[in-house]
Parts: structure tokens; C-alpha cells; sequence
């Protein structure tokens, strides 16, 4: 059965026998008895072995170095095994420092000898290791990755990936069912010569012997919990990612993570290999998992660069021919631009700048390159995400006007800006783009006709207005008259309505107001699409405890005139919003106009217009042909008119409309200031609504006898609403009004609301607005319209 797992121990996890112990847990604990293991030295071992090539060839004594270092090694062998094991690894690195002493003492070292030199290290980790793992009575074996790793020199060892596959699975059938302790970081030549894999290496170790094994996951130990979205040391709410993509991964290697190195990830391309990043230090914590694919929503990154070398130059060939070569040596620019006239900049860490430089002289005279300048002055910023596209435009309103444009692939989007601005753009990035996003909770109530539309819009929209907002807007909650449903994880909208019908309970408003105040929301938005009056007198409440409200219920903003001022004023001494635009015209437009009027500096002199739907119908099929109650009936029929026609008929909805209306433009009216004639006599008005059906056609009469007088006139009869202030006179009424044959309210499409405004910028030409001013989707639209409204007025402030 094939190994599953792989574990690198770097050294910073084996800094001391309390350490040791630590990883030995882990393997005991989370591993599985055939794990392989990879270790680098101990520690600081491999700077110590350093040290001591340095001091050899300055001519200066390293004796007694050497002695610190076997001191140090042989006191990690007699704090964790036993006598009989500790004095087989005694006598080893007995043997080990004499080894030593002949190579230090040698006068001349080539590049072999010294690599073997600095390899000791991580070969007495992982005796060390394998003997730990036998004193804790299991399995377990080292290896030397000379004997399995075979690799063609170069500046970075080659491998020579079919022998060194044949040779570890070789290796693993001769340890069957037996933990193995490889040595990290180093290889060898055909002739078994010693060959350092260079920085980061023995996590290229680990990932390399992870895919000629076909090890399912490797896992990184290391002394972080993983890769953030940032960097913790100078973000503070730097959050840990779970899991992103291996092209991810590799790009925000490229760009400088302090956690990951590209060097690393490449053995797990084209691979079903996964990497885990995890810390060694509290192995039950969460950790970072690196897969093939992510099947996650991506998470943003910011990481940045203090330093960058940048290159500019001119070129006289095709300037991806020559990005494309630079690539195929290993030389992809972190980031690059491309000015006029042949000009090219390109951006690298300083680690590629003798390399880099190396390359544009050998291949000047190919490219035709020409004016070629480094320049040091620039640090690097960037964001690393599958959707890097979906924050390009917030990343570009931060830059400053000395910062390179945005450089931008697929997987992320990066700009230089000088040394002093890194770290302030990296924290504005992260706060705009990757940090905690901020969450807006709705409660819809009203779950009848508009609120269905309402959902069935929001659930097309959400996802789009959650990237173009960088928030998260979720329903909450679905509250009716009876019954309520409150979900902190939110309503799922593809079957809000079984959900409700399942979840939802009785209600009265202390347990409503309660259950809102647990929702863990930034901000939470009431959508009240009811016409309860009930409701309405909680508004007080809701914006007592931080809630903004949408109104398509009418009855708040014509409400009384202290209850009104009463809720502006909690507006104004909080950040509170409380917008209204469908109480009054539905989808039109018509306190935007008003408000956008007032703004530009102009004065609003007279609304009017006709508010409803039904009496638009009404009094457009009404030419005398048939009574006005049979269009009434007909109407009712449509479900046109409410179920009593009288609620339409009586004004009094036209009366709140146009009290409204007043209100935008800064008169304090109350509902009696607008005088309102209604089609229907008091003594039908009193009955029941059978009984008022029983007798519709007495209305026929009075309003044939009022067809007939506008006719007269050559005019037509409408039923209007009207406010005018022209001259210091207020004129303010509901009713029914002749109107000439060209006048805008006389040519509606039936069920039209028209509104016309005069103001002083617009006198002899009013403004005119006219569309559906009633209906489900309509109305569900300016809810919405408003609803992201207070959205974007949310996350600007």
C-alpha cells in the first residue's frame, strides 16, 4: 500500500532536545508508521558549519569552534537517548569530527569537500531523529539523500528525476512499514559526490522525494501556523489562510512570502501532491493547505518586498520575445512595464540582480538592448488571488502619484512605489482588499408578492454587488405579521420560502428586536415592505439600536409631523439612513430628481402628477362608453384596485404620496393640510364592501355628469394630485381636475404614474417623470435601489 505522508522538520523546529521531543510527538500523534520524515540541521548548525569554512580560510583558528559545535550536538544525544542508543551516536559523531578536523585542515578545499562539510548537519539530525523515534518503541530508520537523490551540477543541482524515482522506490521497499529520517538540503552527483540544493533546500527535499514517492500530502513544519493573508509581524489582523491553489502558492512565492519559496512548489506541479503549512510549535491549531486546485473561494493576499531591483532599458526587438526568453533562463520578472518607443522596465528581488545584469549584457547585441540603468529606489507591493481582476480598481485608488501603474496576470495584481510608502500601501491594500470584509445583514419585512420579487432580484445580484461593494450583504432574516426567521449564517435564497415555512415562530417586537441584537453583522438594513401601521411605530426602535430602514411602506414619511422630525432627528444625531424613494412612485426616479434639484442649488416650486396606477387605469379607459363602476369591477377583477376599490378611490393614498413629496422639498406639512376630493360619497364610504359593491353604480352619475363637463371644455378628466407654492400661496390638493387633450397626465399608458415638477431652473419646460409607478418587480427594484444605496454610504464612511 502506497506511503501517504511526508513531514520536513526545519531547523528552527530542532533547536533543542525540548524540541526533538515536540516533532517525536507529532510523529507519534499525527502520523502514521510509514511516514517519511526530512529534517535540516539543527538549529543554527549549518551557519556554525559556515563559520567554520570562513575562519579555515581567513587562516584563523576553528578548533574551538568546532568544539562548541560537537558540544552542542553531543549534549542533544544525551538529553533525549537512552546510554545504549546515545553511545552508538556518540561514537558516529566521534568519527564525524574527526571526518571534519582532516577536511578543515586540508589547504585547499574543492566545491565537493565543502559541501560535505556543510552537510553534516542535517545528516546528525537525522540520526538523531531516527533514534528518538526507536527509544520511543517504533520503527524507524535514517537515510542519507545522497543515496537515493541524484542530480547533473549546475548552479542549482539538476535532478535526474527517473533514476533518483527508481532509487526511492528502492528505498522504500527495503524499509517496509518503518518511519524514514531522510537529510534535507543535499544530493549527489553520479559519482555519489555531495551537492548542496542551495536556499530553502531541504523544503525542496521534502516536496521533491513527496513526488517521486507519490506521497499524498507533505506537510511544511515550520515555527509559523501557515501563510496569511498578509504579513502577522506588521498587519496586525493578518488572517490565516486555509487553503489556496498551488499557482496561488507559486505566485505569491515569487513575489517575496517569507513562508513559501517557489523553489519549493515546483516538484508539485502536474502532480495530485498537497502541501500543508503548519507550526511545529502548536500542532493543533489551524494550518494552510496548498492542493493542486483550491475548491475554495479565493482569499486575497497582500505580501510586499522592501527592496526591488529595477531595470530599465530599451529594446529594439519584440519585447515578449524578449520577456519570453527571460522566462526560459529562469529570469521571470516579478513584475514588468512597457513604456514608448522600445522602453521596458523590469522588476526582480536583489538576490537576481547579478544574474539578471549578467543576461541583458550577453544578450544586448540579440535584443538590440540600449540605456540599460538599475535603480534600487523602489519597494514592491502586490495582491495574489485567483479573482485579482475583481479588486484592481480598489488596489489602483490607493496608488500615489510616484507609484508604478498596476501590473496585473491572471493571479495577481502588483505595483513599485518608493522605499518609505511599502509599508503604509500594504496595510491600506490589506485593509481594502484583503482584510475582514464588512458585513451587512438584511431583514426583509414582508414576505407577500413585492417581497418575493425582492428576493428573487437579490439572489441575481448578490453575488456581483458583494464584489463591486467588497462587503458581504446577506439575508438575515424573513419576518411576516405572524411569524419570524432569524439566521446568523443567513437565508439561503434558492429555498427561502421552505426555510421560513420550517424555521420561522410567533413574534412580538421585544423578541424580534432581541433576536436581531445576536446577529453577528457590522450592520444590519430592515427593508419594511408592509403596510402595517404597527410596524411603522417601531421605526424609533429600530433606529434606537443602530438599524437603517428601506421604506416601500408609506405610512412613516406621511406620518405625523413630530413623528417624522422625531425619526430625522435620530438620523442626524446618528450615522442612521432611512431612505424611501418606493413609498412614492415605485422604480421612478423621483426623490433622486427632487434631491439631486435641491443639491445643483435650484427651488422646487410645484409637484403634481398622478401617483397611482389605478386611478391612471381608470381614468384612461374611462370615455363615457361604459360606466365608471363597471371599469371599477374590471379592475378589481385584474387585481389592479385593492380588494376594496375604496382605498384607491378615496385619494388617501395620492394624499400620503403627495405629503411625501412636500416633505423632500422642505415643507412641514401634516396629512389634513392636503385636501383631498374623493370619487366616492360619504354614505359609500360608510357601508361594508359588500354592501358598497351592492351599490357601485352610484357612482356612475356624478362622474358621467364630470366626463361630460370636462368635454365640454374639450378637456379630459384625470384624478390628480397637486402641490404649488409659486408666490408665497400654498396650494396643496387631491382630486379630480380637467386637463387639456396635450397636457402630459391626459396621454398615459395605462397604469402609468406621471410626476411633473416645477422649479426655477425649470419653469416654462417642466420636468417631467413618467413610468410604472406601481407593480411587484418595480416596486422590488427601488427597494433594492435604495438598499445599495445605503450600502455604498455605509462602506464610504
Amino acid at each position: 500500500m502506497a506511503r501517504c505522508h511526508l513531514h520536513k522538520f526545519g531547523g528552527s523546529s530542532l533547536a533543542d532536545a525540548d524540541c526533538y521531543r515536540r516533532v517525536a510527538h507529532i510523529l507519534l500523534t499525527q502520523g502514521h508508521s510509514d511516514d517519511l520524515v526530512v529534517v535540516s540541521a539543527a538549529g543554527k548548525t549549518t551557519n556554525f558549519l559556515y563559520k567554520l569554512l570562513s575562519l579555515r580560510d581567513a587562516g584563523e583558528l576553528w578548533q574551538e569552534e568546532l568544539q562548541v559545535l560537537i558540544s552542542y550536538q553531543q549534549n542533544l544525544i544525551e538529553q533525549l537517548l537512552s546510554a545504549e542508543q546515545a553511545r552508538y551516536l556518540r561514537e558516529r559523531l566521534s568519527t564525524d569530527k574527526a571526518q571534519l578536523v582532516s577536511l578543515l585542515s586540508l589547504a585547499t578545499l574543492n566545491d565537493y569537500q565543502t559541501s560535505h562539510v556543510v552537510s553534516f548537519g542535517e545528516r546528525w539530525s537525522a540520526r538523531l531523529m531516527a533514534a528518538l523515534l526507536r527509544e520511543s518503541g517504533v520503527a524507524a530508520s535514517h537515510v542519507d539523500a545522497c543515496s537515493i537523490l541524484v542530480a547533473d551540477e549546475g548552479a542549482v543541482p539538476n535532478i535526474r528525476e527517473q533514476e533518483s524515482r527508481e532509487k526511492v522506490a528502492a528505498m522504500l521497499a527495503e524499509h517496509e512499514n518503518e518511519r524514514i529520517v531522510i537529510t534535507g538540503f543535499i544530493c549527489a552527483n553520479p559519482a555519489g559526490e555531495t551537492l548542496l540544493l542551495g536556499r530553502n533546500g531541504s523544503d525542496f527535499s521534502a516536496t521533491l522525494i513527496a513526488s517521486l514517492a507519490d506521497i499524498e500530502r507533505v506537510t511544511i513544519w515550520t515555527d509559523v501556523e501557515g501563510v496569511f493573508n498578509a504579513d502577522p509581524n506588521k498587519i496586525n489582523d493578518a488572517k490565516l489562510l486555509k487553503s489556496m491553489s498551488l499557482a496561488e502558492a507559486d505566485r505569491l512565492a515569487r513575489l517575496g512570502s517569507p513562508v513559501l519559496h517557489s523553489r519549493t512548489l515546483q516538484p508539485l506541479f502536474n502532480t495530485q501532491v498537497s502541501m500543508a503549512v503548519r507550526s511545529s510549535y502548536a500542532p493543533h491549531t489551524d494550518f494552510t493547505l496548498v492542493a493542486p486546485t483550491s475548491s475554495q473561494a479565493s482569499a486575497p493576499v497582500v505580501t510586499n518586498l522592501s527592496e526591488v531591483a529595477l531595470f530599465s532599458l530599451t529594446t529594439q526587438a519584440d519585447t515578449d520575445a524578449l520577456l519570453a526568453t527571460l522566462s526560459a533562463s529562469g529570469l521571470t520578472p516579478l513584475a514588468s512595464w512597457q513604456g514608448s518607443r522600445g522602453g521596458l522596465e523590469l522588476a526582480y528581488t536583489p538576490e537576481n540582480l547579478k544574474q539578471v545584469s549578467a543576461f541583458l549584457k550577453a544578450n544586448a547585441e540579440a535584443y538590440g538592448l540600449g540605456d540599460v540603468s538599475i535603480s534600487n529606489d523602489f519597494g514592491l507591493v502586490a495582491l495574489v488571488s485567483a479573482d485579482a481582476v475583481l479588486y484592481r480598481k480598489s488596489f489602483a485608488r490607493l496608488l500615489s502619484r510616484e507609484a508604478k501603474p498596476l501590473y496585473h496576470d491572471t493571479l495577481s495584481l502588483v505595483t513599485l512605489v518608493p522605499k518609505a510608502q511599502v509599508n503604509l500601501l500594504t496595510q491600506k491594500v490589506h485593509r481594502r482588499c484583503a482584510g475582514p470584509r464588512k458585513r451587512i445583514g438584511v431583514i426583509l419585512l414582508g414576505v407577500g408578492n413585492i417581497g418575493e420579487a425582492w428576493v428573487s432580484l437579490f439572489r441575481r445580484a448578490q453575488s456581483s454587488l458583494c464584489r463591486e461593494l467588497e462587503a458581504r450583504i446577506e439575508l438575515v432574516g424573513l419576518v411576516s405579521s405572524s411569524r419570524a426567521y432569524i439566521n446568523n449564517a443567513g437565508v439561503h435564497l434558492e429555498n427561502w420560502k421552505t426555510e421560513f415555512e420550517e424555521y420561522a415562530t410567533d413574534w412580538q417586537y421585544g423578541q424580534l428586536f432581541e433576536a436581531l441584537s445576536t446577529l453577528n453583522c457590522d450592520e444590519l438594513v430592515a427593508l419594511d415592505i408592509s403596510a402595517s401601521a404597527s410596524l411603522t411605530l417601531q421605526y424609533p426602535e429600530f433606529f434606537a439600536r443602530g438599524i437603517h430602514v428601506v421604506s416601500a411602506n408609506k405610512l412613516a414619511g406621511s406620518g405625523p409631523l413630530p413623528f417624522y422630525r422625531d425619526l430625522k432627528q435620530q438620523l442626524g444625531n446618528r450615522r442612521l439612513y432611512w431612505r424611501y424613494n418606493a413609498s412614492c412612485g415605485a422604480g421612478l426616479p423621483v426623490q433622486h430628481a427632487l434631491n439631486d434639484l435641491h443639491n445643483s442649488g435650484d427651488s422646487v416650486e410645484a409637484v403634481g402628477g398622478i401617483f397611482s396606477g389605478t386611478l391612471c387605469w381608470l381614468f384612461e379607459h374611462y370615455d363615457g362608453q361604459r360606466p365608471f363602476s363597471d371599469l371599477v369591477i374590471e379592475a378589481r377583477g385584474l387585481g389592479i384596485t385593492e380588494p376594496d376599490p375604496r382605498d384607491d378611490l378615496s385619494g388617501r393614498d395620492m394624499q400620503r404620496k403627495l405629503l411625501i413629496l412636500a416633505r423632500e422639498i422642505g415643507l412641514d406639512l401634516e396629512l389634513d393640510d392636503i385636501q383631498v376630493e374623493s370619487p366616492v360619497p360619504p354614505h359609500l364610504a360608510e357601508l361594508t364592501l359588500d354592501e358598497f359593491l351592492a351599490r357601485i353604480d352610484e357612482l356612475d352619475a356624478p362622474m358621467a355628469d364630470a366626463l361630460a363637463a370636462a368635454a365640454a371644455e374639450g378637456k379630459v378628466l384625470r384624478y390628480i394630485a397637486a402641490l404649488d407654492r409659486a408666490g408665497g400661496q400654498l396650494m396643496a390638493r387631491v382630486g379630480l381636475q380637467w386637463v387639456d387633450k396635450a397636457h402630459p397626465y391626459a396621454n398615459l399608458t395605462p397604469g402609468d404614474n406621471v410626476f411633473v415638477i416645477r422649479s426655477t431652473f425649470y419653469q416654462g419646460n417642466p420636468l417631467i417623470i413618467r413610468g410604472p409607478g406601481a407593480g411587484r418587480e418595480v416596486t422590488a427594484a427601488a427597494v433594492q435601489s435604495d438598499l445599495v444605496q445605503i450600502c455604498r454610504d455605509l462602506l464610504q464612511d
